[in-house]
């Protein structure tokens, strides 16, 4: 199962909100994902298949190895939509 990690500058608010819009958009996909959040600092040692979170904050993330999806606006459901169909 794949495993997507939902990031934010201190891992209690606005990626509590997308991990719900994200867990949302995958049952309306037929999707299955593990999806969770957490901080930056976190998701640095942490392994996903997928890490999403505003673009100011998980370029910081951004080894060569891992797939992130930088999103200009956290609260657009179709942005997060595009991002999921396009990594998963």
């Amino acid at each position: 199962m794949k495993k997507v990690l939902v990031v934010c500058g201190n891992g209690l608010g606005s990626s509590m909100i997308v991990e719900m819009n994200v867990k949302a958009a995958l049952k309306e996909m037929g999707k299955e994902a593990e999806v969770s959040h957490t901080d930056l600092t976190s998701a640095k040692s942490e392994q996903a298949d997928l890490y999403l979170g505003s673009e100011d904050i998980v370029g910081g993330l951004e080894d060569g190895n891992k797939n992130v999806v930088k999103l200009k606006n956290l609260m657009d459901k179709n942005e997060l939509r595009e991002a999921l169909e396009n990594n998963l």
